[in-house]
């Protein structure tokens, strides 16, 4: 299934509180536990005024579904293509 990088503008990202962090990612997995098994989370990088988000799913209008659902932006959604690491470089 296709991998996602979503971009969620969000100002202030990187302030938020753990509190906060936990209740937006408490929200994520209550709308992907209603979605089912064809969409998955794996993993966000928060900055200053942004969240980037790794989702597995099988297109980008699930994604933008999930985002819908939750009340998150999804300002950008790209699929990843490839992997690339220093071991590349080998």
């Amino acid at each position: 299934m296709p991998k996602f990088i979503i971009e969620r503008e969000l100002p202030g990202a990187g302030a938020l509180s753990s509190e906060q962090l936990q209740g937006i990612s408490q929200k994520s997995c209550s709308v992907l536990n209603e979605l089912g098994t064809k969409i998955q989370w794996l993993q966000s990088y928060v900055t200053d005024d942004k969240i980037y988000c790794v989702y597995i799913a099988p297109d980008a209008e699930t994604i933008k579904l999930h985002a819908e659902q939750g009340g998150f932006p999804a300002n950008s959604i790209a699929e990843i293509k490839t992997v690339i690491d220093p071991t590349t470089a080998e």
